[in-house]
């Protein structure tokens, strides 16, 4: 299944929904309200939204995810490594390594991840 692409706004949503889900939808238009400072009306077209595109789903006034964080970061990473740097992984960590001083610990622990696919 692809996951569906998720705009900034709706990924700010989202961070809250995963953080406290599965929500009613009263106490998420409060939460939505005091975190991103949206209105009653925002958050429920947001979450009308989302729902049609498969990423959550609203039943009977409960509110949950269909998609987690992380499938949707490995999503957002596969496009931009795709748009941005032709699908070369060497290419994408080049970039990120020139721009972001990795630490000894930070280093070993890509190594690990690399080596453990």
């Amino acid at each position: 299944m692809n996951t569906p692409k998720i705009f900034e706004s709706e990924y700010r949503f989202c961070l809250v929904l995963w953080e406290n889900e599965p929500i009613n939808s009263t106490e998420l238009v409060r939460l939505c309200k005091e975190q991103l400072e949206w209105s009653k009306a925002t958050t429920y077209t947001v979450i009308r939204r989302l729902a049609e595109r498969g990423i959550l789903k609203n039943e009977n006034a409960v509110v949950s995810s269909l998609v987690s964080k992380e499938e949707v970061q490995v999503a957002e990473l596969d496009e931009l490594m795709k748009n941005r740097f032709e699908g070369s992984m060497p290419a994408f960590l080049a970039a990120f390594t020139r721009q972001q001083k990795l630490s000894e610990k930070q280093l070993k622990e890509i190594m690990r991840i690399i080596e453990e696919e």
